[in-house]
């Protein structure tokens, strides 16, 4: 563990699946974890040697920070309680599901003085972080066109994911990652179009859905995103492909051939291949070590919960895309408080 990281005691909130990649992570930080979960908590403490804490009371005094593991429509009333006991807060993407309890959470955190940081792994996988390093060393050119894509097995076979209100369907829950980083690779979005088949009938989504979402960038760059729920057993798949001016980024999960650049200009290196993010280090490890490292007073990290406002406003702007038929301004969606 790290100098800066030593002593730290760590309260996490929900033991779901996603709570385990966290739990390996602080295990591997060398962090206590206690953890509070409604449901569960027992067994994840069984399974990790973690600390059961009663309740969310309890967790909040004892803990030096929170990370919110929980569903996603608990997000904000959890954050607040956090923020209101004075504590940091590392929260599981979305950040809320609205972007005005986005803002709410992160006024509230302003106005008390605690940091709020948005878990986008995503930032954190290898192949997208030597894109976004590639794109701003200059290295394509000027980006032209983006795609992304990701798709699943669907969680909304059973549980609260085929309720809208609840999980923000596949948009929000799945595709919120892809959005993110279009707008981290490519710049801010000025346009949001959206479809998605089957549709979402009275707030409930398909079971297996998918969604497509063209974002349109201040710098006339354009990117396309796509997500899927599949059906029960569709493998888990994520890739992307950046083409710029002077040279294109590729990465696909499902070749195990790593990130590749394809530079016209022959730029030094030629061809950069990047072991896949299975071969080193958890992004899950790399997040969580440098979240906590500015909750202790260390640099920013590379997301913040402005990032992860932007992204629920985003996945919002689709949505109302998906309805009206129409593109989204960002500006005047914003503006609007079309959002609230």
């Amino acid at each position: 563990m790290s100098e800066e990281l030593a002593g730290l005691t760590v309260g996490l909130i929900g033991a779901g699946n996603i709570s385990h990649v966290h739990v390996a992570a602080w295990k591997a930080l060398g962090a206590r974890v206690l953890v509070h979960s409604l449901e569960g908590a027992e067994e994840l403490s069984e399974q990790y040697g973690l600390e059961v804490v009663a309740s969310l009371e309890g967790c909040l005094a004892e803990a030096e920070f929170v990370d919110i593991v929980t569903p996603s429509a608990t997000h904000k009333e959890i954050t607040l309680a956090a923020i209101k006991a004075g504590k940091n807060v590392i929260c599981e993407k979305p950040l809320t599901l609205t972007a005005a309890d986005a803002h709410e959470v992160i006024d509230a955190a302003n106005a008390a003085g605690v940091r709020l940081y948005p878990a986008h792994v995503v930032r954190y996988f290898p192949e997208y972080k030597a894109a976004y390093d590639a794109i701003r060393a200059g290295r394509i050119g000027e980006v032209a066109v983006a795609r992304f894509y990701r798709q699943a097995s669907s969680p909304a076979g059973a549980g609260w994911y085929r309720e809208v209100a609840r999980s923000g369907g596949v948009i929000m829950d799945l595709m919120v990652h892809d959005l993110d980083q279009a707008r981290w690779l490519c710049g801010e979005v000025t346009t949001v179009y959206a479809a998605q088949n089957p549709p979402t009938v009275d707030g409930i989504s398909p079971v297996n859905v998918a969604a497509h979402v063209t974002l349109t960038h201040e710098s006339g760059a354009i990117s396309h995103c796509r997500a899927t729920w599949g059906a029960t057993g569709t493998t888990f798949q994520t890739g992307f492909q950046v083409a710029g001016s002077t040279g294109v980024l590729r990465f696909t999960s499902e070749a195990d051939t790593g990130y590749k650049e394809e530079l016209q200009n022959g730029g030094a290196g030629g061809d950069l291949l990047i072991p896949a993010s299975s071969l080193g280090e958890s992004p899950y490890l790399t997040q969580l070590r440098e979240l906590a490292a500015g909750l202790r007073g260390g640099p920013e990290p590379r997301v913040l919960a402005s990032d992860g406002a932007t992204a629920v406003y985003l996945a919002e702007a689709a949505r109302a895309s998906m309805e009206s038929g129409q593109p989204i301004d960002m500006k005047t969606f914003v503006s609007s408080g079309a959002v609230a």
